[in-house]
């Protein structure tokens, strides 16, 4: 009964760092589209003439930026579904 309890005990640890892990890198992801967003109207409007360019870079600069929430989304499935803190346990 002991081993259910502590089981129990670090599946809701990791459920609530699953959560947050997957929370606040959605959270960084949108504050920075937001801000790549805005400096990219910025610099559109002094320099018309660029906006190609700046286009493309902000582009490539949002593909990255949303490899965050990914790596963050595989990582939270990886500790719900393959726990390595049960298997540290010994009882898996």
């Amino acid at each position: 009964m002991e081993n259910i309890a502590l089981i129990a005990e670090v599946m809701k640890y990791t459920v609530i760092a699953a959560g947050l892990l997957i929370g606040l890198g959605a959270l960084g992801t949108a504050i920075g589209f937001a801000l790549l967003g805005g400096k990219f109207i910025e610099g559109a409007s002094r320099q018309p003439e660029l906006t190609p360019m700046l286009q493309t870079k902000m582009f490539i600069v949002a593909g990255l930026l949303d490899a965050v929430p990914i790596i963050g989304v595989a990582i939270a499935l990886l500790l719900i579904f393959a726990n390595p803190f049960l298997s540290a346990l010994g009882l898996k």
